[in-house]
């Protein structure tokens, strides 16, 4: 499927159907090759003769002096080869080029190549050129899965792009003891999707014997009291090399008070690439953060490279859970789980990716003998309420377990212990992960809670894992509400299971059911990302009662289980009133005041033959057209008429809604050329007559509601030093919001 942002045509970055998009350059002729990653296809660049050989893209995509862009193309061959970006002027012609370094070894297998800079001054358009260095005639490079565009980077991330990738330089770090830090671009096979990494990997080379690390220079602003989580992918020097990340906070004179570290513990054969995690709540007097990576013992040259440096706010295990990330996930150790009686032992399981559910590692618990152990996680400051609901995955890892029971211990504020409530009782079967949870009510008091297991062993050497434990207010799994201000829906769906399908309908009181929009287009066995679904549905209907149905599909089946919402209305409002929706982008939502309903037209194309010597005509007619007709309204205020100047601008399709009773249903529409007219008044008025010519369409079934799919300030932070830089970026703020960049 094409790369999100992509300024290459499909055709040229997965070279299917043909060659199209490309040319040579330098010394070679290009064909079409097969064995792709993306579909079959590939492109073969051949040497004409000993010595560097280019292609180059046929096209000139338009870039903005200044502006930082980013190239990457999987590539394979017996030659190393580099990719680069041929900035050019409006004539054409060359001002720079912004090369990568050449892959440190030549390598069969696909492997990511890319390189990323700014825009030099005077250059208004960019070519992609890729370029091996053979030391022969007829020696083949293939390439696909090309791109060009604005660097992508984690949405969410306080770093920015030049610190999570190592693309552009090695700025964004530095040496901390005993280390140089530089780039290399080894010959790495990535996920054909997996377009958050490039061919550029920081390394940090032990320059002498002992403790190595690095920092990065980057200092991004955290708000104390949250939990952020740091990732990074690791690829240690040797299976033996004790390497670590580490997530630290600073006060405001750049002071480190706190710091979590988490060693990653490599599978054999090792080498590999690892995403090791680390977490922890910024304290008190916590103003920035960084991450930090190194070896402990490292022998004199041994490099350890990095990717992908990432910091965000720490994702719930659970939507709305009240464990911190540390102790819900196990990624850095035991966190605070303690073993209260009993002759169990805790530790974080071994080795990366050997038991998970979540991230690489899960909690290990030992039981030496056939008998019950009491475990209990930290405590956790939990808001009194009627009821919570706690849950952990476990999976059987040697011997049997007769028995594992869950609660909730809580505390006082002056943590005195108030007992326990809820408590269910599970067995644990020998293979594949299970979900245990258990309801528990707040006791009067409570300001604190902790999950407890009492695990009881039915064989000697008995182990078992844990992972994703959550403990969240227990609410509604589906509810609904009303926003009458913009005349729509809010559908909340809770403790969705990951990975199934599921399709939302809107059924009315008639029984007809409507698919209902998410942020990819209709909810029709869409994969489900998250426990917590949030739907804004603007195309209800005025005035009249749904309720929603909600079916979900377990991977590879096709009967569902159901849910249902309680009935509820949008109040239809103020009669004179009908509201215009663009499907895509709600945001430009409006009512208007009606002057006149459409006198609708019906057009049909239709050919008609006189037969000779017969009285009626023979007619050949097509099938009969939708509605068409004018729809006049007007607008009050200036403010109004800005508004419907927005929603028209874009020419898509739209939702026309009126109240119920007036004669029209709910209908989508093209707008043709619309005529705004005053009203006769004085020229300060500023109410205005627009004639819309309407033409009945159907339902628009891909487009998805406009979002920033996450973004936030923090991302426009981590982008642009200044507001002027947002400004010169962006039109409008709508297009701050969807990432919509000028030019």
């Amino acid at each position: 499927m094409p790369i999100p942002g992509n300024l290459l045509s499909t055709t040229t970055s997965e070279v299917d159907p043909n060659t199209s998009g490309w040319t040579p350059k330098i010394n070679c002729t290009i064909s079409k090759g097969t064995g792709g990653r993306v579909g079959d296809g590939c492109l073969v660049v051949k040497s004409v003769a000993a010595g560097e050989m280019q292609a180059r893209t046929v096209s000139s995509y338009p870039v903005v002096a200044g502006t930082t862009y980013q190239t990457f193309a999987d590539a394979s061959g017996t030659v190393a080869e580099r990719i680069g970006i041929r900035w050019l002027t409006a004539a054409g012609a060359e001002v720079s080029v912004t090369w990568s370094l050449t892959t440190a070894s030549a390598s069969a297998s696909w492997h990511r190549v890319g390189v990323a800079g700014a825009a030099p001054a005077g250059a208004t358009q960019a070519q992609v050129l890729l370029s091996s260095t053979p030391a022969a005639a007829l020696v083949n490079a293939f390439w696909e899965n090309v791109y060009l565009g604005l660097p992508i980077r984690t949405t969410g991330n306080l770093f920015s792009f030049g610190t999570e990738s190592a693309e552009i330089d090695t700025s964004g770090w530095t040496a901390e003891v005993n280390a140089s830090v530089t780039r290399q671009v080894p010959a790495v096979t990535w996920s054909v999707d997996n377009y958050l990494v490039g061919g550029h990997t920081l390394a940090i080379t032990a320059t002498g014997a002992g403790n190595a690390a690095a920092v990065s220079t980057d200092r991004p602003v955290v708000t104390p009291g949250t939990d952020y989580r740091a990732y990074v992918y690791l690829n240690p020097p040797t299976l033996a090399a004790d390497t670590w990340v580490e997530l630290r906070y600073y006060d405001v004179n750049g002071n480190q008070v706190a710091a979590h570290r988490s060693s990653l513990v490599q599978p054999s054969p090792g080498q590999g690439w690892y995403r090791q995690r680390a977490s922890g709540i910024a304290p008190t007097n916590a103003a920035t953060c960084s991450i930090a990576a190194g070896i402990n013992g490292a022998a004199a040259g041994q490099v350890l490279r990095l990717e992908g440096a990432v910091v965000t706010v720490a994702p719930e295990i659970q939507a709305g859970t009240i464990v911190p990330y540390a102790d819900g996930s196990l990624e850095q150790g035991v966190a605070g789980w303690t073993v209260v009686s009993g002759v169990a032992t805790l530790a974080r399981s071994s080795p990366w990716g050997a038991a998970y559910w979540e991230g690489a590692y899960s909690l290990a618990v030992a039981s030496s003998t056939a008998t019950a152990s009491v475990i209990r996680s930290g405590r956790f400051p939990a808001p009194a309420d009627t009821s919570y609901r706690a849950q952990i995955i476990a999976s059987r890892s040697a011997g049997s377990w007769s028995t594992v029971n869950i609660k909730v211990r809580w505390y006082d504020a002056s943590d005195a212990d108030l007992g326990t409530t809820g408590g269910t009782t599970y067995s644990l079967p020998a293979s594949d992960w299970w979900a245990m949870s258990t309801d528990a009510t707040v006791p009067i008091d409570a300001t604190q809670a902790a999950i407890e297991l009492t695990v009881t062993a039915s064989a000697t050497s008995s182990g078992m894992y844990v992972d994703t434990v959550a403990l969240w207010e227990d609410l509604p799994l589906t509810a609904v509400q009303v926003v009458e201000s913009t005349a729509s829906i809010t559908l909340t769906l809770r403790e969705l299971p990951l990975d199934y399908g599921i399709s939302v309908y809107r059924e009315a009181s008639d029984g007809s059911r409507t698919l209902v929009r998410g942020l990819t287009g209709l909810l029709d066995h869409t994969t489900i990302t998250s426990d917590l679904l949030i739907i804004e549905d603007y195309e209800a209907p005025l005035g009249v009662q749904v309720i929603y149905r909600i079916e979900l599909y377990a991977p590879g089946e096709t009967s569902p289980s159901t849910r249902s919402s309680h009935p509820v209305t949008i109040p239809a409002g103020d009669r004179n009133l009908a509201w215009l929706k663009d499907p895509g982008n709600p945001q430009r939502n409006l009512p208007v005041m009606v002057q006149r309903a459409p006198d609708w037209q019906r057009p049909i194309e239709q050919s008609t033959y006189r037969v000779k010597g017969r009285r009626n005509a023979v007619t050949l007619s097509g099938t009969r057209g939708g509605l068409e007709g004018e729809l006049t309204v007007w607008t009050r205020t200036d403010d109004e008429r800005a508004a419907l100047h927005w929603i028209l601008d874009s020419g898509t399709v739209l939702f026309w809604q009126a109240v119920p009773g007036m004669g029209v249903a709910d209908m989508y529409v093209t707008v043709a050329q619309a005529t705004e007219a005053r009203t006769g008044g004085t020229a300060m008025d500023t109410w205005r007559a627009w004639t819309l010519p309407l033409t009945e369409a159907d339902m628009p079934v891909t487009t998805g509601l406009g979002s920033s799919a996450g973004r936030t300030w923090q991302d426009v932070l981590a982008e642009f030093d200044t507001w002027q830089q947002v400004l010169d970026t962006y039109a409008t703020w709508e297009d701050v919001l969807l990432d919509h960049r000028t030019g």
